[in-house]
């Protein structure tokens, strides 16, 4: 009889991959590193362990995102007072906080419970090319398709 493995918090070794989110569609490089993040890629995946890598995307201003979206995507955020909602629409937001967008489109990916905040925390995401995460020497990672 054979018996299933499952992965050990302690056992988990994790990589830091970059990631360049120039010219590439939002929800195709989103769902890409949230797969990361979780670990679906490694062999040793377990869906209650947290098995995965850590993520750096660089250029998020240059995001893409297909057919009107840009004019019709709409982002909100409310203050929790009576006529506190926020519509910010997604053109305003690559142009002001292209690090939120793809934050929020990755974050939506993840699972929503404890462990899914801790894996929020190996996202990091940056607007421009530099990155201050070179101590970890990250493997570039580039996307299927």
């Amino acid at each position: 009889m054979s018996t299933t493995y499952m992965a050990k918090p302690l056992e988990v070794e994790r990589k830091w991959y970059v990631i360049d989110a120039t010219g590439k569609t939002l929800g195709r490089l989103a769902s890409e590193a949230a797969s990361i993040i979780r670990g679906k890629h490694k062999p040793q995946f377990t869906p209650h362990v947290d098995t995965g890598d850590f993520v750096v995307v660089i250029n998020a201003s240059k995001i893409v995102l297909t057919g009107k979206k840009l004019q019709n995507k709409k982002y909100y955020t409310h203050s929790m007072y009576s006529g506190g909602l926020k519509v910010t629409v997604a053109q305003d937001m690559l142009a002001n906080k292209p690090e939120r967008m793809l934050e929020l489109a990755i974050h939506g990916m993840l699972p929503k419970t404890r462990l899914g905040n801790s894996m929020k925390l190996k996202l990091k995401v940056y607007a421009g090319a530099e990155h201050p995460h070179q101590a970890q020497q990250p493997e570039v990672w580039e996307l299927r398709g």
